[in-house]
């Protein structure tokens, strides 16, 4: 029987910052080594009292990304507000670059101030960041910050090889993934592989269970899982429910995991060795 070289793989946080549920899931899950990354969405309610403990996580242990946020809720409003409108104004290219432009500086510079360095990563909140316009203008503005320190930015690309029938990844991967990755390339930054945890937030515990062994046993080195665990929030928050069971379930899983494929580790996306299995450059 032939032995299946180990995998690594990282798994991230969305949405630090939104809310002080969400900060305290991330934290104590960052704390316990069931996530090695998260993203935070440094225009929201919580991010600056998120700071602290975030700031008392060790960065060798954890990663810490720009969750880039084009759709904040309007002034006077907590709920989220629908994503048509962007998507569509994207696509007919009626995004003003320069005010896009103007809005990712803006967010990243708080995150720097926020943490006192670069984030090591950069993706967008409802995958904004792949949107065209969008994604033009966040490769070069990252490629002219930071050069060849740039953060890595995370692919949309569906799992690969296939093990799925065509699901919401693939429609989210379609609305300007290829596109980015081509961009990135050009600009000579780091990407992540597949992304995994991609669902529609329906179930119990017990299915994201299911669902989340499913990714895991699929998983190469270099893809990204991502999560939204919350201890709970009011009811305005996104996909409260799921939230919780995702919390519930990942809190319970342990790395290394043994899958049918071989054994799986927890890791940071950029301490992986590109010579070994690399992330797309």
């Amino acid at each position: 029987m032939t032995e299946h070289a180990p995998r690594y793989l990282c798994v991230c946080a969305d949405d630090f910052g939104m809310t002080e549920g969400i900060n305290s899931a991330v934290l104590e899950l960052a704390g316990r080594h069931k996530i090695s990354a998260t993203s935070c969405m440094v225009r929201r309610g919580a991010w600056a009292v998120g700071l602290r403990g975030l700031r008392g996580i060790e960065p060798s242990c954890i990663e810490v990304g720009l969750h880039l946020d084009l759709s904040p809720p309007p002034e006077g409003r907590q709920s989220e507000p629908g994503l048509g409108g962007l998507i569509v104004r994207s696509h007919l290219r009626l995004l003003r670059p320069s005010a896009v432009r103007a809005e990712i500086r803006d967010q990243l510079a708080r995150f720097e101030d926020g943490l006192g360095r670069p984030p090591a990563f950069v993706d967008g909140h409802r995958h904004v960041h792949q949107l065209p316009v969008v994604s033009d203008v966040l490769t070069e503005e990252i490629a002219s910050r930071y050069g060849t320190a740039a953060p890595w930015v995370r692919s949309t690309a569906p799992p690969a090889p296939r093990r799925f029938a065509k699901t919401k990844a693939d429609i989210v991967f379609a609305l300007g993934g290829a596109r980015l990755l081509a961009l990135a390339a050009r600009r000579g930054i780091p990407t992540s592989r597949a992304l995994l945890g991609i669902y529609d937030f329906t179930g119990t515990s017990d299915v994201y269970r299911g669902r989340l062994r499913q990714w895991i046993d699929c998983c190469r080195t270099g893809d990204v899982l991502v999560c939204h665990p919350s201890l709970g929030d009011a009811p305005w928050v996104p996909a409260g429910p799921a939230r919780r069971n995702e919390y519930a379930v990942l809190s319970a899983i342990a790395f290394p995991m043994m899958t049918a494929a071989g054994v799986v580790f927890l890791r940071p996306l950029s301490h992986l060795s590109r010579a070994a299995d690399p992330v797309h450059a």
